[in-house]
């Protein structure tokens, strides 16, 4: 697609070329790759039009690649989001880098997030020149489009088109809903015809287990600040239901790495634990339909993050 002709058209605004579902199946993998907090997992809850995917402004808060299934008349879609690509500090982040650039392979777009906000960097530099190996499409994702000045859009425009060869480009605000279907129908134009890859009524590959410690462990990294978000660990150690009563009853280790950080995820007199658990609940209840009980306990297990056992048994990166 010419990129001039499309800003001319749509000056970072407008719907993209309209998706012609006939009766072949578009099908196909859609990789979001960029820099930690660039918008990925933003973007995949507004495609899905509801949360499944948790976000928060702390780096390394995606630490799965999460798959989310999108089916439409004539489209399957599986989105794939992945780790922020960032300069790792420790066994943990080398497993998140590993997880996301193997999340290049064997897919059939490949979508750079950047945050339309900040200026392109080295950082964005190094992950452009990762994807451009890639024999896939490519799609340049301008994100946060209603926090940008049309300056910031404009520069971040030139400076984007100089990282690589696009098929397209689309500015959108995922929080707003702004050129997002854009986005899904730019993607889906350049999948390729083929079955289904999961049964219609999919949403993500991920187990509700894995869900749900995830959901707790996004209201610690909303609720506390410098080194104890990036320390937590979520397990989900029980999950069953009561089809009598409609209730799921949850049961979760939260685990750190410091007898100290146990101490300020617990709180005084249990008060951080508590409104962790009254919020990830909430969270939980709509994500379930029913009720929920959430019992929440804390452990501590010395420096995981510098295992890669320890970080495998989390199920992060690559996972077990």
């Amino acid at each position: 697609m010419d990129l001039d002709a499309f800003f001319a058209e749509n000056p970072m605004g407008g719907p993209a070329p309209h998706f012609d579902g006939s009766d072949e199946l578009h099908s196909g993998f859609v990789t979001l790759v960029g820099r930690p907090n660039a918008g990925k997992s933003t973007l995949l809850n507004a495609i899905m039009g509801k949360k499944i995917a948790i976000t928060s402004n702390t780096a390394q808060t995606t630490r799965h690649r999460f798959r989310a299934v999108v089916n439409r008349p004539g489209l399957q879609m599986v989105i794939v989001d992945t780790p922020g690509l960032h300069k790792p500090h420790d066994a943990l982040g080398e497993e998140l880098n590993t997880s996301a650039i193997k999340a290049l392979e064997d897919v059939d777009v490949i979508a750079m997030v950047i945050d339309a906000t900040k200026p392109i960097g080295r950082g964005d530099e190094w992950v452009a020149a990762q994807i451009q190996r890639s024999k896939a499409p490519k799609i340049c994702v301008l994100s946060k489009r209603d926090l940008a000045s049309p300056e910031q859009l404009s520069a971040q425009r030139e400076a984007a088109e100089q990282l690589g060869t696009w098929d397209a480009m689309v500015a959108l605000s995922a929080t707003e809903g702004y050129n997002v279907e854009a986005f899904v129908e730019e993607a889906a134009a350049l999948l390729p015809v083929g079955p289904p890859w999961f049964p219609p009524d999919m949403e993500t590959d991920q187990p509700l287990e894995v869900l749900i410690a995830e959901f707790i462990r996004e209201k610690i990294l909303r609720s506390f600040n410098d080194e104890v978000p990036h320390a937590i660990g979520v397990q989900c150690e029980e999950v069953t239901y009561d089809r009598k009563k409609d209730l799921y009853r949850i049961f979760a280790i939260i685990y750190v790495e410091r007898d100290s950080q146990k101490g300020i995820i617990i709180g005084k007199k249990g008060s951080a634990i508590k409104q962790i658990g009254i919020e990830a609940r909430q969270d939980l209840e709509q994500l379930l339909g029913c009720r929920v009980f959430l019992d929440l306990s804390v452990k501590v297990r010395k420096n995981w993050r510098r295992d890669a056992n320890q970080i495998r048994r989390f199920g992060y990166g690559e996972g077990l």
